[in-house]
């Protein structure tokens, strides 16, 4: 696990600069090439490899083709064999030369046969192209600068904001991020003219035209299984994947939330390996309804590993939050990214360097309660009416939620209707001329029809994109490397083919994964059917005596009072209001958040500004 930088020209300081801004990624060692044409350097994080055989920009025998490289290929043993037979010679035993080898014989074709996680780039001097890709979920970042005859790509952005290139904030991304909600939706960064390479999409940059040609590779919804309808194929593929993901020569742990797909990670684990020490690591808010100690307990009880738990606190919160800016590079929706930030620092404390993380199996097994809403939604359209209060009513009684229902009321809204709620109820702080500038700004949401249309979307566009971002970023700030075993392709692939009844029945979301797990998980976590992860107490804290000051003194500010994005004394009442328990809007505190987050990114990034100030 690692990060790549290069841009189109010889720079050598510059390129040592970029290097050092993502050291953290990899402070195991470092690579840089330069030429006439490009500048291409690497931080290497050590995990699988021998000293020595993994030196990055790796070449081939003759020079032409370079490659530098993030990520893990699981299936890079099959592919060297396959690739073996057909001729190549190895030097090392190393994914990396798998990635290198599989380009010489198949070009740009190579990564459909890659299983895993990347994102490269490879300098081949013979077509004088820069080839970059990044894997078919997402999992590893890529980002890039064009403008002009000057091309500039980085695992993150804080690399390219090295070069001296205008920097301007994006209105309509803040504008989806205050108004909607979404992040990490587009290939449109909070950063005007920072963009990053999509999941499943290929770029060639062709050196000697300054021409760039994207394309997209893989399409989930193109690979349809047949007869998707087996719980034990499903722990099949889960317990292939885990066992793909386990592969290190370093110390792994896991993430533990007590939610199904953390606990299943575990489970498998202990499974597959019955004498390996096995460490896990949660969140705890001790009296909070928040908190999941004791189905916590039951797994790690279960399967005899050690628990190393953390309590963050919001005067702690305080303390890192421009670490946390710094970090993620744009702004996030809500307090439990620094939940998950704390997770990594208590992983990196305890020695251990990959990390098994759930992420993306909400998206792949439609687990969390707005896609039940979007099931509704389907089931009126087609008058299964008896269908459609049977379900609903058998998720009250498991959650005693009417989530999904307020989710199936807002698909029904006609959107003028949608707009005039947004606009006066959901984000009345938002200024007038602004939402009136991104008026043909859209939420996508609004008009999916299905359960399968929710769950593919989640997946390109309004969940699991945000969600690795902050997952990929949170890690590898403490030099981690996290693994996402829902996201395996073939298992992926297998789920999302599945027919509504195997993933929403009788009011219980994942239904057929909690079939394919019932021998392994503890009762408690099976019958689970609230979902929390690693959530925090987050209007507590803003009401926390650390924070109010704070928050006060930012919207007090000239910069915050100045901002065309909100009416700062309609912002500043909600938080009163807030303060006092006067208020019934639902999610007022997250509102409150994302227009502190957008005023802090700002003075951090684009006015570099001190960050809170006196």
């Amino acid at each position: 696990m690692c990060g790549v930088i290069g841009f189109n020209w010889k720079d050598e300081s510059l390129l040592r600069k970029m290097c050092e801004s993502i050291r953290h990624r990899g402070p195991d060692g470092k690579g840089a090439y330069v030429d006439d044409h490009v500048s291409l350097g690497h931080r290497r994080l050590a995990i699988l490899d021998v000293p020595g055989n993994n030196q990055q920009p790796m070449s081939n025998e003759d020079g032409t083709i370079l490659l530098i490289y993030n990520g893990r290929i699981y299936n890079f043993p099959e592919i060297k064999e396959e690739l073996a037979g057909k001729g190549h010679k190895f030097r090392s035993h190393t994914d990396t030369e798998v990635i290198m080898r599989a380009y010489e014989e198949y070009g740009a074709d190579c990564v459909h046969h890659f299983n895993g996680m990347w994102a490269f780039c490879i300098y081949d001097k013979t077509k004088n192209i820069l080839f970059l890709s990044r894997d078919r979920f997402g999992i590893k970042p890529m980002y890039y600068y064009f403008e002009g005859d000057r091309f500039i790509f980085s695992s993150e952005i804080k690399a390219i904001i090295e070069h001296d290139i205008p920097r301007k904030e994006n209105r309509s991304i803040i504008f989806d991020y205050l108004y909607f909600n979404l992040t990490d939706h587009s290939e449109e960064t909070f950063f005007t003219g920072i963009k990053r390479l999509m999941p499943s999409h290929n770029m060639i940059f062709d050196l000697a035209g300054n021409r760039l040609e994207i394309e997209r590779y893989y399409d989930v919804q193109e690979n349809i299984v047949e007869n998707a309808n087996d719980p034990r194929k499903i722990k099949e593929l889960f317990t292939e994947s885990v066992s793909r993901a386990l592969i290190s020569n370093v110390p792994m742990g896991s993430c533990l939330s007590g939610g199904i797909d953390s606990s299943s990670i575990v489970v498998t684990m202990r499974k597959l390996n019955p004498e390996a020490e096995i460490k896990t690591f949660s969140m705890k808010f001790p009296g909070e309804a928040i908190d999941e100690a004791s189905y916590q307990k039951d797994v790690y009880e279960k399967v005899n590993s050690t628990n190393y738990g953390v309590t963050p606190q919001p005067s702690e919160l305080i303390d890192d939050l421009q670490d946390l800016f710094i970090t993620q590079e744009e702004p996030f929706s809500g307090t439990s990214v620094y939940g998950q930030y704390r997770i990594m620092k208590l992983v990196h404390d305890e020695g251990v360097k990959v990390l098994m993380d759930g992420q993306g199996a909400d998206q792949v097994l439609s687990g969390s309660n707005y896609f039940n809403g979007y099931y509704y939604y389907e089931l009126l359209k087609q008058f299964d009416v008896s269908q459609l209060l049977r379900e609903a009513t058998q998720y009250y009684s498991k959650s005693k939620s009417f989530i999904p229902l307020t989710y199936l009321g807002l698909r029904m809204t006609p959107d003028g209707i949608k707009r005039y709620l947004y606009n006066h109820q959901k984000a009345p702080h938002l200024a007038r001329r602004f939402i009136e500038e991104n008026a043909a700004r859209e939420d996508m949401r609004w008009h999916i029809s299905s359960l399968s249309e929710a769950a593919y979307n989640s997946i390109l566009f309004y969940a699991l994109p945000h969600l690795l971002r902050f997952v990929d970023k949170n890690s590898m700030r403490f030099s981690l490397e996290s693994r996402v075993p829902f996201l395996d392709h073939k298992l992926a692939e297998y789920l999302l083919s599945m027919p509504n009844e195997l993933r929403v029945s009788d009011g219980v979301t994942k239904y057929a994964f909690r079939q394919a797990m019932e021998d392994d998980l503890p009762a408690s976590v099976l019958s689970r059917h609230d979902k929390i992860g690693f959530e925090t107490p987050e209007e507590k804290w803003l009401k926390d005596e650390a924070v109010v000051p704070i928050v006060h003194r930012i919207l007090d500010s000239k910069s915050f009072m100045a901002r065309d994005f909100w009416n700062w004394e309609k912002v500043r009442d909600m938080y009163e209001k807030l303060l006092k328990g006067e208020t019934s809007a639902i999610f007022v505190g997250t509102e409150i958040w994302r227009c502190v987050s957008i005023e802090l990114w700002m003075r951090l990034f684009i006015e570099k500004q001190e960050f809170v100030g006196e």
